[in-house]
């Protein structure tokens, strides 16, 4: 079954040709050029992945990504038409997985589509898809709780709400307890092979982490920064 793609994009122009070339590619494309359908649209067709730009009318793509993420972990690659650090930064903080300036290549933008559905196949899969050899694994380190088959995240017996890649991170670190993982190896193996992005994306989340998870975050003894080299998880 081909994967589906919801592009939302007020530019008609930019609009058919990101559908066109991503059709070729053999995806299925739903398409939208507000805010208000696209939410209609994600929450009647359920996409694999969704290409939303930032300014829209009605709703902006930030508004858009943040009401979505609460209620589907569908990856998100947001587009906006400036090289704001602003821009990357609150669209991680509503829960984007990756961002695209404007202009960009139609190669890079399909490296980036095909990185993000990767990494979602092979989560589903670790999660419990079809191909899993183990559906139910369970990570305890004291009063942390990493629940694979439920998705789910307990510190001290309460349920802690975490993005998509937040989630996605803690079950890598949880996976490798004890080692030092350096920026670049978490970026590939978290964030895909072909993720073309900036390391200072793993600090913003393991940041995150900490407010979560630590007692102290100014003072972490989860998600330890070995200096010149990464992190390291301590459980």
């Amino acid at each position: 079954m081909a994967e589906k793609i919801l592009i939302v994009e007020d530019e008609q122009t930019l609009l058919e040709t990101l559908a066109y070339n991503l059709r070729k590619q053999s995806y299925e494309v739903i398409t939208s050029s507000d805010g208000h359908s696209a939410i209609k649209a994600a929450r009647q067709h359920h996409p694999d992945l969704i290409i939303l730009d930032i300014m829209l009318p009605g709703l902006d793509g930030f508004e858009v990504c943040r009401i979505l993420r609460q209620e589907m972990t569908t990856p998100v690659l947001m587009l906006t038409a400036r090289d704001d650090e602003i821009d990357r930064i609150v669209g991680l903080e509503v829960g984007a997985d990756d961002y695209l300036t404007k202009p960009f290549s139609m190669r890079e933008l399909l490296a980036r589509v095909k990185a993000l559905l990767r990494r979602i196949r092979l989560i589903r899969e670790e999660m419990g898809g079809p191909t899993s050899k183990d559906t139910h694994q369970i990570y305890t380190f004291d009063n942390l709780i990493v629940d694979t088959a439920r998705r789910e995240i307990r510190l001290n017996e309460q349920v802690v709400p975490l993005k998509p890649k937040e989630y996605e991170l803690l079950l890598y670190f949880s996976q490798h307890r004890g080692q030092v993982l350096t920026r670049d190896l978490i970026l590939e193996r978290v964030w895909g092979w072909e993720y073309i992005g900036d390391s200072r994306t793993v600090d913003v989340h393991i940041r995150w982490l900490r407010e979560k998870l630590e007692v102290d975050p100014a003072n972490p003894k989860r998600f330890i920064t070995v200096r010149g080299a990464g992190y390291r998880f301590e459980g």
